[in-house]
């Protein structure tokens, strides 16, 4: 009762407001109408490696893969993701990103957790794609391990943080291809002599923000099979759609 009647004063004092918006909700860390709108939610059919929706007949079968992944498999082998970067979506992904909007951590990871609760259920370790230190100095934090750090709060399995590390920085990839992005990517990573035995013959779940042309997944993924891991997928809380799937 002590719980409910301090919940109902911070909200008459501070009322909820949208986590994309000024804009005030019923509830707290919810979206406004508009907001729901505007941040588009992947369901229904998806490409199963990357987790992009696939239109019409493309999505039918189970497994369905979509162009990018036929022509140009990742080096992962199951992927999913809550959002589609655009709209207010991508105003999400970007205030975690870059605007220190560690609030918003509970309510992503929890869409992320129904958008890949296969995966989750089947995965044996949860690990975040890494961040080089000299950006983890300048942003203060690793958005992706603070969603995989929730993600494994949710579902209660482990995580390691440092499950992978990144031995070299790398540049910025707005404006790479998809052949630019993978030779950026190669050989950035590593897995130290004391994590094998976390990786050796285990299901790894690996988290990520944003899923774009896959670059980065795919030499974390690469690092992580010759480390002895049995299997890969990708969790990512927004994937680029349609002209950046893998390989496009």
């Amino acid at each position: 009762m002590l719980k409910t009647m301090r919940t109902t004063l911070v909200d008459l004092i501070f009322p909820p407001r949208c986590i994309a918006c000024p804009e005030p909700t019923d509830a707290p860390h919810g979206l406004c109408p508009a907001c729901w709108r505007d941040t588009h939610f992947i369901a229904g059919a998806t490409c199963h490696r990357c987790g992009v929706p696939l239109m019409g007949d493309a999505g039918a079968a189970s497994g369905a893969l979509c162009d990018g992944c036929r022509r140009h498999p990742p080096a992962w082998d199951r992927g999913a993701a809550a959002l589609v970067y655009e709209g207010a979506g991508k105003q999400l992904v970007l205030g975690l990103k870059h605007g220190d909007r560690l609030d918003i951590i509970g309510p992503l990871a929890g869409w992320m957790a129904v958008a890949g609760r296969e995966l989750i259920a089947e995965c044996d370790v949860i690990a975040p794609a890494p961040l080089h230190w000299t950006r983890l100095v300048k942003r203060r934090y690793n958005q992706s391990a603070e969603l995989a750090k929730r993600l494994g709060r949710l579902s209660g399995k482990p995580v390691i943080l440092d499950l992978l590390t990144r031995t070299r920085a790398t540049t910025p990839q707005e404006k790479m291809n998809r052949a630019a992005r993978a030779a950026n990517q190669a050989g950035a990573f590593a897995v130290s002599a004391r994590r094998r035995p976390s990786v050796e013959g285990k299901a790894v779940l690996m988290i990520d923000d944003v899923l774009t042309s896959g670059a980065t997944l795919s030499a974390c993924a690469d690092c992580l099979k010759a480390a002895g891991a049995a299997r890969v997928d990708v969790l990512a809380l927004a994937r680029v759609a349609f002209t950046d799937s893998p390989g496009l």
